[in-house]
């Protein structure tokens, strides 16, 4: 299915926006992309379509998705955004997510953030493609 994006503001200062700011735009951007796909996948009840979106939007799951796949194919731009949203202060850790785990998901956002802002669609599709596609590869490992 190809992602449907609504086309982000032209004059948003994106260099000036802290990592945070990044990472708050790309958790919504995230999540949007997560739960498209995830209704394209077939009609299940909304219990389902929650258990599966949890499972892609998790903190574990974003930052291994981050190390495993998303880091080889960083740019040097891409990768200097991604460290920024990881040393990021973000202020609370959830109590059930690990502290690094949590700073990698912060960083995924800040990029998806980023990308979204910066109108490069493109690299936001090929991201989260290669995020469900290992996404695939992990749920058909664990049956």
């Amino acid at each position: 299915m190809e992602p449907l994006f609504l086309s982000a503001p032209g004059n948003v200062p994106v260099d000036a926006l802290s990592p945070v700011t990044l990472a708050y735009v790309g958790d919504s951007v995230y999540e949007l992309l997560v739960r498209t796909f995830t209704v394209a996948q077939g009609n299940v009840p909304a219990k389902e379509l929650h258990r599966r979106s949890v499972a892609l939007s998790n903190c574990a799951f974003q930052a291994k998705a981050l190390r495993c796949v998303l880091e080889p194919l960083f740019t040097l731009e891409e990768a200097d955004i991604c460290r920024r949203g990881r040393n990021a202060h973000v202020g609370h850790v959830p109590k059930n997510a690990q502290v690094a785990d949590y700073h990698a998901a912060t960083a995924l956002e800040c990029l998806f953030g980023y990308l979204y802002l910066s109108g490069r669609q493109d690299r936001l599709a090929a991201f989260f493609e290669a995020v469900t596609d290992f996404a695939k590869g992990e749920s058909s490992g664990n049956e």
